[in-house]
Parts: C-alpha cells; sequence; structure tokens
C-alpha cells in the first residue's frame, strides 16, 4: 500500500507544469457526424484499460500504469495522451523503457484490431478484451465517414518524431464489430457437462409425455450440481417411462422421492440452465423432514 502511494506521488509529481513526457500517444477521430458521449468516452477508456494489460503483460516490467489525457484539439478529435509508468524499482521507469511500452502498446493495438477485422479472435482473447474492443471501434463503425488513428511519437530536439501508428476506417471498425459479435455469440453457446449417478429431486411434476429432448416444463434439484432448481429434459425414452411411472402410477408423493440419474448439464456463461435426463437408475424414498 504504501509503495502504492509512493509511485501516485511520483506520478503527480511527474505530470506537474513543464513535464515533458519520454511518450505522447496520440489519438485522432476523423468524424464527419457528431459522435454519442457514451462512444466517445469508450474509445478513451478501452485506450486506457489495453495499455495498462499490455504493461502488464510486458515479461520485463512490473509496475503501475495510466493514461492521462493532456490535451484535446478542435476540428476533429484530437487527444494528446500522456503514458506515465510507475514501478517499485526504480520509481518511475526510464525515459527508454517508456517510450519501449508506449510503441509496443501501438503495435500491439494494431496486431489485435487488424486480426479483428479480417475475422480473427486473437489468441486468449477474453470477455474483457471483446468489451474493450467493442468501445474502442463503436465511435467509427457508427460513421461511414470516420477513422481513428493512434500514434506514438517522442520529442528530439523540439522536433516531433513518429515512432508508431496506426490507423483503421469504419469499414474496419464494422468488420471488428462482426467478428466480436460472433465470438460472442459463440461463448452464448450451450455446453454440456455429465454426471452420473447424482440425486436428483422434483420441484414441479407434469403427468403429460414431453417431447424428447425439448423442455419438459418440469423441473428438479440436483444439490450435487446447484441448490437452484432448474428444467430438465430426456434424452431418452426409456428414462422418460422410468420417471412418469412414478409420476402416474406411483402411490408415492412424487415431491418425497429422490431419483439416481446420469444426467447432462446445459451451461450458458457458466452458468447451468438444463439438466438433460439421460438415464434413472434409481428411485429412493426421501427422508422425512423434521
Amino acid at each position: 500500500m504504501l509503495e502504492l502511494l509512493l509511485m501516485e506521488r511520483v506520478m503527480a509529481r511527474e505530470l506537474e507544469v513543464g513535464y515533458v513526457p519520454p511518450a505522447v500517444i496520440t489519438l485522432t477521430i476523423n468524424n464527419s457526424r457528431p459522435i454519442e458521449l457514451g462512444a466517445f468516452v469508450r474509445a478513451f477508456t478501452s485506450i486506457a484499460k489495453e495499455y495498462q494489460d499490455s504493461v502488464d503483460d510486458s515479461p520485463d516490467f512490473e509496475g503501475v500504469a495510466e493514461i492521462y489525457v493532456k490535451e484535446v484539439r478542435s476540428g476533429s478529435i484530437i487527444a494528446d495522451l500522456w503514458p506515465v509508468v510507475a514501478s517499485t524499482v526504480p520509481i518511475i521507469a526510464g525515459h527508454a523503457e517508456q517510450v519501449f511500452l508506449a510503441v509496443e502498446f501501438v503495435e500491439k493495438w494494431k496486431d489485435r484490431i487488424t486480426k479483428l477485422a479480417a475475422g480473427i479472435v486473437p489468441e486468449n482473447f477474453s470477455r474483457s478484451d471483446l468489451k474493450t474492443f467493442s468501445g474502442a471501434v463503436e465511435a467509427i463503425a457508427r460513421d461511414p465517414e470516420a477513422s481513428s488513428t493512434l500514434e506514438v511519437a517522442t520529442f528530439e530536439d523540439g522536433r516531433r518524431k513518429i515512432k508508431a501508428a496506426f490507423k483503421f476506417r469504419a469499414n474496419e471498425a464494422k468488420a471488428v464489430e462482426r467478428t466480436i459479435e460472433g465470438e460472442y455469440q459463440r461463448l452464448e453457446a450451450e455446453r454440456d457437462d455429465t454426471h452420473l449417478r447424482v440425486l436428483m429431486i422434483f420441484t414441479r411434476s407434469d403427468i403429460g409425455d414431453a417431447p424428447k429432448d425439448k423442455r419438459s416444463g418440469e423441473r428438479v434439484v440436483i444439490p450435487q450440481i446447484s441448490d437452484k432448481d432448474l428444467p430438465i429434459m430426456y434424452a431418452s425414452d426409456l428414462a422418460e417411462q422410468r420417471v412418469k411411472h412414478e409420476i402416474r402410477e406411483a402411490d408415492d408423493n412424487i415431491y418425497k422421492k429422490g431419483f439416481s440419474v446420469d444426467v447432462s448439464v446445459l451451461y450458458r456463461n457458466s452458468r447451468p440452465i438444463v439438466y438433460r435426463i439421460l438415464s434413472v437408475h434409481e428411485v429412493v424414498d426421501l427422508p422425512d423432514e423434521e
């Protein structure tokens, strides 16, 4: 905690009036239409997050990275961003190191947007990354004449020297959005996980037949998997017949019985949404609640 406070104080000192950073990252948005405020903000927050992630991923450096907006100029939206990196030893990264990190960041930004525009999801891309780059391209995708340029420059002998730059246009931004939407859909797709001989208890039953592999309207709890009751479907006629026999013909209350079943759990976003009954091994009486 003390180290973090020290870093913050050093950052504040470095950003005093008159300070010239080793590298300046400039974001330029050439727009022909007004930009919705949320999309405008997300264009900046996506850069800030990706810059921090880029520093975090660097094998040679460990520190706290921040992006500061120094100036937003009129006309097209042109923002000078000051990247500042603080570490424990040294307290502030050296000038050459900060330039390297800024250049590496822009190159990584270029690589990721280029891949997404080509329909390729970068390796190990997380949901958080999808959100970051969705925000990064949103303002450009909404304007058919828009483009965005991200570049990093240094100032040597008073002259601005561009070290790395990347530009993308509306058609590429739209392609990025399509790729991200497709990846979201893939992640939303249901996955299954099979459990053998688990105890299933009904919370809602139905004497009617259910179409195979369609939700039956019945709900059960399988404590070994989740405390929440979920709908079921039957994977086989035999499994359904065994359960329906207990519902229709047995003298005992179905809610006082437990079923030992093999079940396939269907998930969405790591959340179980339905139980698919594969087979029924045994029906047992549940102990009376005291």
